[in-house]
């Protein structure tokens, strides 16, 4: 199947990653969802894309059930079935030592970052395995604090290094039903969740560093060969990042 007779969803579309990904997939010829918290965000990224009508805005909470299940199912109203799922909502809780973080915090990062992602995989999966042609691709948003961590993120690191585990989960348990899932691992683009880090990150060490940001279409078109992959070849884990910010040496 073509691009131009593919469905994607895109959740956290609003901005940043998300945002970059949705308009990739539309200039491609794709039929996109934009899921996000607030509805003005997703239509105006839906008006900046031209696509007119292969575009559709879903104001969703990816960490409320009900939510979730009415994006998919409106999903499958308008547009009849599903190819890709881009799973890409998250939110970072910065800077806090882990003793002194609060239970609301670490609750928030756990309902967006990882129980957000297993309940849209839940729908996608559902819709994928039930239409024809059957399947589809799942690709999660991982991190680089997937693997290693930074300091004082504990919510964040610990919420990314779960979707590694759910994404290898499903790499398995999909597979009889031609399911493909991967896992893109970003590092230092420029988005607004990034954005400090070029004013200063801290580092394990205790020393704080200005690291440098990559730009957002360089994420884009790794999501976009992913997804150009037929089902039976996959990028299991892809890895992008800038070029010079401490990763390998972190510690």
């Amino acid at each position: 199947m073509d691009a131009v007779n593919k469905v994607a969803v895109v959740t956290g579309a609003g901005s940043g990653i998300g945002k970059a990904v949705a308009l990739a997939l539309l200039r491609e010829g794709y039929r996109v969802v934009l899921a996000g918290r607030r509805r003005e965000r997703l239509e105006q990224v839906v008006q900046e894309s031209g696509a007119g009508a292969r575009a559709l805005a879903v104001p969703t909470d990816v960490s409320d059930p009900e939510t979730v299940v009415a994006l998919f199912a409106r999903t499958k109203e308008v547009f009849g079935r599903l190819d890709l799922l881009f799973n890409n909502a998250g939110i970072f809780a910065s800077g806090t030592p882990m003793e002194d973080l609060d239970y609301a915090t670490w609750k928030a990062s756990v309902d967006i970052n990882l129980t957000g992602a297993f309940l849209c995989m839940q729908q996608a999966i559902r819709l994928m395995k039930a239409q024809e042609p059957r399947g589809g691709r799942i690709i999660n948003n991982g991190s680089l604090s997937a693997y290693a961590p930074r300091p004082n993120s504990v919510a964040y690191t610990a919420t990314k290094h779960a979707i590694l585990g759910l994404t290898k989960s499903a790499s398995i348990d999909l597979r009889k039903y031609d399911i493909a899932c991967g896992q893109i691992d970003i590092g230092n683009a420029a988005s607004d969740m990034a954005a400090m880090n070029s004013q200063g990150a801290l580092q394990a060490n205790g020393t704080v560093v200005p690291e440098p940001l990559m730009d957002l279409t360089h994420v884009a078109d790794a999501v976009l060969y992913m997804a150009s992959l037929p089902l039976e070849a996959n990028v299991q884990f892809l890895t992008v990042m800038a070029t010079k910010m401490p990763f390998l040496g972190r510690g």
